[in-house]
């Protein structure tokens, strides 16, 4: 497990100041951090993890949450009063524009809770969907990774003739939706479904050679 921040925001370290110094979830500092950046709620916890044997009341509410740019995960602290449901999005970056968390670490796959589990494809599809434009253009843009390696290839079910399908067709023009993906590319069924499965892939095995999108900073 990667810690970025610790989970409490009591643990946190200060400048003489006062201001936190932790690192944002990407690992720029907040000097360098000027966009605002959201995560989506895959399970929240008001109560802190089950294992955690402090008195209930030294516990902080917990949220499993996912990047929506990078597809991080990540355990965070919110606050007290935080008002927060599965499938919600909540600010993780820069610090003074977050609401309602106050903390957060950067976890595994295998760390989730059993519900954050179960929510992730849910979540990353809303990802994906909420932003069209940026999937369709990996299709547009995808490029060798190798000689004999392209990053289409990536995809589950996309072998060489499919690959050579969708480079011919981008020459053409580039593709607007993935409705359009379907439409012009012969053989290439569910196109947005098979990039939801490569990033859970990417997810579950965090020692895959190759990423096209967990931990990318698109």
């Amino acid at each position: 497990m990667t810690t970025t921040e610790s989970g409490d925001a009591d643990d946190a370290e200060e400048s003489a100041d006062g201001s936190d110094r932790t690192p944002e979830p990407d690992g720029s500092s907040d000097a360098e951090e000027t966009e605002v950046r959201y995560a989506v709620v895959l399970d929240h916890l008001p109560h802190g993890r089950a294992d955690d044997d402090r008195p209930r009341h030294r516990k902080s509410p917990l949220a499993y949450v996912i990047g929506e740019r990078d597809f991080r995960l990540f355990e965070v602290t919110l606050t007290d009063d935080a008002d927060v449901s599965i499938g919600d999005r909540v600010v993780i970056g820069p610090t003074e524009a977050r609401d309602v968390v106050s903390g957060f670490k950067q976890v595994m796959y295998d760390d989730l809770s059993n519900t954050a589990t179960a929510e992730l494809e849910y979540a990353i599809e809303e990802i994906v969907d909420a932003n069209e434009r940026r999937f369709v253009d990996f299709y547009n843009d995808a490029q060798p990774i190798t000689l004999r390696l392209h990053q289409l290839n990536l995809l589950p079910g996309i072998g060489k003739k499919l690959r050579n399908n969708v480079l011919d067709q981008r020459k053409r023009g580039p593709f607007e939706s993935f409705e359009e993906l379907e439409e012009r590319v012969s053989g290439l069924h569910r196109p947005k479904e098979v990039l939801v499965e490569r990033i859970i892939e990417e997810l579950r095995d965090d020692d895959l050679k190759y990423k096209a999108f967990v931990g990318r900073d698109s």
